[in-house]
C-alpha cells in the first residue's frame, strides 16, 4: 500500500541529453519512501519526536526505463522488513502515461537504521514506531507473491525481503555524515 506520491520531472532533473540523470532516481525514491512513512505516522517527524534519527544504510536500484523533462512520476512504496533497529522500504517509480497506464522506471530498496542523535550509534527502533511500521508492512502472504524481475545476475525478487535468515543487518556506522566513504 502506497501513499500518494506524484511529481513532475523538472529541467534540473535531466542531463545534457534531456533524460533524467540516473542519480536523481535515488532522491525520488527516498522522497516517495519518506512521504509513505509520513502518511502512516511513521516518518522522519515521528522518529524525531521519539528522539531518534534515521540514517540510510543501504540503497539498491535497478533501472528499467528512462524519464524525460515534464514526465509525471508516481510511486508504489511499501515497508518490506521491520527489524529491531532497522527497516527496509521497497520502492517502484513509474511514469504516468497519458492513457492512464504506468511504465516502470526503476525498482529498488532503501534500508534505514535508527541512531541516537547525539552519538550517531545504533539504537532500537522505538517500540511504538516499530509496531506502526509492522502494521503497514505486508504480511508474509503478500511478500511471497512479489513478482520477480530479472537483473544483471538473473532473477531476483527486487526487494530486501530476499535476505537469508541470519544475514547481517545494515550497519548505520558505514554511512555516518563526515565519516568518509
Amino acid at each position: 500500500m502506497s501513499a500518494d506520491f506524484r511529481t513532475r520531472i523538472e529541467h534540473v532533473d535531466t542531463d545534457a541529453t534531456g533524460i533524467v540523470h540516473f542519480s536523481r532516481y535515488a532522491s525520488l525514491m527516498e522522497t516517495a519512501g519518506t512521504e509513505h512513512l509520513e502518511a502512516h505516522h511513521a516518518g522522519l517527524t515521528a522518529f524525531s519526536a521519539a528522539g531518534v534519527d534515521l540514517v540510510a544504510t543501504d540503497l539498491r536500484v535497478t533501472y528499467l526505463n528512462s524519464a524525460v523533462y515534464r514526465d509525471v512520476i508516481v510511486a508504489d512504496t511499501r515497508v518490506d522488513h521491520v527489524g529491531a533497529a532497522w527497516f527496509a522500504l521497497a520502492v517502484r517509480l513509474l511514469r504516468a502515461e497519458p492513457d492512464g497506464l504506468r511504465t516502470p522506471l526503476v525498482t529498488g530498496d532503501l534500508a534505514f537504521a535508527a541512531v541516537d542523535p547525539g552519538t550517531r550509534r545504533p539504537v532500537p527502533l522505538p517500540a511504538a514506531l516499530r509496531q506502526t511500521l509492522r502494521g503497514i508492512a505486508p504480511d508474509a502472504h503478500e511478500r511471497s507473491g512479489t513478482p520477480s524481475r530479472t537483473g544483471p545476475r538473473g532473477a531476483t525478487t527486487g526487494h530486501l525481503g530476499h535476505r537469508r535468515p541470519g544475514a547481517r543487518t545494515p550497519s548505520p556506522t558505514l554511512h555516518r555524515p563526515g565519516a568518509g566513504p
